[in-house]
């Protein structure tokens, strides 16, 4: 069993991020073999996949696997900075460009020179950073934000995303050429879920390392833990196993980890599957109303715009989409990140939708959440 991880798993304690990957799974070898091949070169990278599967850890093994190891790798979250932010950032800027700008700073491809740059959540770019973008990857160099003197680099770029991006492309929310000159190599990181063969192996790695950090002897799993780890969905992929056995091992006694151990968010549950230990204060609440699945909310949807047909409902796409977006941001706790992840749409998308319909003020979209700083503050100690 080969476990790929960050240098310091312990400095990542709080964040979504996956910080282990292994190997073991047949189509995770293909992924593998492929890896192996693209990463001497310094063809730019795109790495697709689910949040939580590693996408990083496949950016910093592309880089450990490159002529570029000895370099920097610079972790940037597309996501985490405002769009008046975003592009100093990336491409630094002088002293005086704008308030607040006492000094100069470099920006994150300088502080990659020689090194990878790893751009995560490349989808939540705005327009206008897509545009300068495009032209640091044709011309090799960036103008700092309120320069006019061009900074020439040598960086290798590496970009991930959870979205869709070819949908993204046809919408018009990201630029075609801008995508062409990202998916010169697609790497393409299945779910957990996808890939059986490396649960086993996870398993016992975070059984490992924790039971290390808590310095105790690392417990045993019964069969029956064993099965009901390996029958999981794990919609949240490594990131959500790591915490089941982190909990496991806290609460677990006499050098076992049984069923009763496993906890699993209600968030993470198949909408058919019900858990034994979820409460059921919600379903209680309006049981006649509450779905059992997802095809019987379906035609509860159907039902729903027979009757706004039948009201002659004006703009009713328009009705749609906005209900859309107010119950998906009211459901993620009035979360921007969330809303973006459970809506498959970058969060620049869901910031302006929901400043549109008025649930934000246009000042305070282009604040982070608190779910955003948080990654922020992780991505930094990278």
């Amino acid at each position: 069993m080969a476990v790929f991880s960050f240098p310091d798993p312990a400095s990542h304690a709080i964040t979504i991020r996956a910080k282990a990957l292994t190997f073991d799974d047949p189509k995770s070898l293909v992924l593998l073999e492929r890896i192996h091949l693209v990463a001497p070169s310094d063809a730019t990278v795109l790495v697709t996949g689910e949040s939580g599967t590693g996408k990083e850890l496949i950016a910093r093994l592309v880089h450990s696997l490159s002529e570029r190891r000895d370099g920097p790798f610079v972790a940037v979250n597309c996501g985490a900075f405002s769009e008046t932010l975003i592009e100093s950032e990336l491409f630094g800027h002088e002293r005086g460009a704008f308030t607040g700008a006492i000094s100069s700073q470099p920006g994150w491809f300088e502080s990659a020179n020689r090194g990878t740059l790893f751009l995560d959540e490349v989808g939540d770019l705005p327009l206008a950073a897509q545009v300068k973008l495009l032209r640091v990857l044709q011309e090799r160099e960036v103008v700092p934000v309120g320069s006019r003197k061009t900074v020439k680099i040598d960086v290798r770029l590496v970009t991930a995303t959870n979205v869709n991006l070819e949908a993204a492309v046809r919408a018009g929310h990201f630029r075609e050429d801008l995508y062409y000159r990202l998916n010169v190599v697609k790497l393409s990181l299945l779910p957990l879920r996808e890939r059986p063969g490396d649960i086993g192996p996870l398993i016992q790695h975070f059984l490992e390392s924790y039971a290390k950090r808590l310095r105790i002897t690392p417990p045993a799993l019964t069969d029956a833990a064993l099965e009901r780890l390996h029958a999981h969905s794990w919609p949240g992929n490594i990131r959500e196993l790591e915490n089941v056995i982190h909990h496991a091992l806290l609460v677990s006694s006499g050098g076992f980890i049984d069923v009763a151990d496993l906890q699993f968010s209600a968030l993470s549950l198949a909408p058919h599957a019900p858990a034994a230990d979820a409460p059921v204060v919600a379903a209680a609440a309006n049981p006649s109303r509450r779905p059992r699945d997802i095809a019987e909310a379906t035609d509860a949807l159907r039902e729903a715009i027979v009757d706004l047909l039948e009201l002659g409902t004006p703009r009713l796409w328009q009705h749609i989409e906005d209900t859309v977006y107010r119950s998906t941001f009211e459901f993620s706790e009035n979360n921007q990140l969330r809303t973006s992840r459970l809506l498959d749409l970058s969060r620049n998308i869901v910031r302006a939708r929901l400043a549109q319909l008025g649930i934000l003020k246009l000042r305070d979209a282009g604040e982070p959440d608190a779910a955003d700083a948080s990654e922020t503050a992780d991505r930094r100690q990278a």
